[in-house]
């Protein structure tokens, strides 16, 4: 079973639903007993980080969160689900994060326009099993205002939007997303099938 957490700010039905279309079970929730006893986890999110951060403490899923990725369970952060995993943000004042990975959340300086919406390109910078049978420079489907800048070597690909920013990280058993893999085709229901696939496999 994955756990979609349910924490008031994510696409939770387009995300539960590419899921399941692999022949897993999946489950909403924001009970953290359903998080423990989940192969895997999924963080979605839309919205502001100091809103996220909150509402993950006020479930208290926060702490459950941290013990199972740090247990190494299987983890998927999508836009601000990956954004929460880091140090500190800059989004509307300095705001602690998850601090799974070191490094912090910006705001585009160079962008064309703010928010980022619509379909870019993503530039491959390693192999991962995450990417595994998809075209190096397909488009996927973004809406962002903040990006993230690791102080680990961690990015897989990075995508250019006035400046380059990292679109996808991953470390161990932790996968972060900026972009919407459920809104993004054939290309973004194959890469949750891939994270399927390891889940599968851990």
């Amino acid at each position: 079973m994955i756990a979609v957490v349910d924490y008031g700010l994510g696409n939770l039905h387009s995300v539960s639903k590419a899921l399941e279309a692999n022949n897993i079970k999946v489950k909403v929730t924001n009970n953290p007993l359903d998080i423990s006893d989940a192969e895997a986890i999924v963080l979605p999110g839309v919205g502001a980080f100091l809103k996220g951060m909150e509402n993950l403490k006020n479930l208290n899923l926060l702490e459950v969160i941290i013990e199972n990725i740090e247990k190494g369970k299987p983890f998927l952060g999508i836009c601000l689900g990956l954004q929460l995993l880091f140090t500190r943000s800059f989004e509307h004042k300095l705001s602690k994060g998850m601090g799974i990975f070191e490094g912090e959340v910006v705001k585009f300086l160079k962008a064309p326009k703010i928010p980022h919406i619509g379909w870019n390109r993503l530039n491959l910078k390693k192999n991962s099993k995450i990417f595994e049978g998809i075209p190096p420079d397909v488009y996927f489907y973004f809406v962002h205002s903040y990006y993230v800048k690791p102080k680990e070597d961690i990015v897989l690909a990075a995508t250019f939007y006035g400046e380059e920013f990292p679109s996808a990280v991953a470390k161990d058993n932790i996968f972060g997303v900026q972009f919407h893999p459920e809104k993004s085709g054939k290309w973004g229901l194959k890469f949750l099938s891939n994270f399927v696939k390891l889940v599968n496999a851990s």
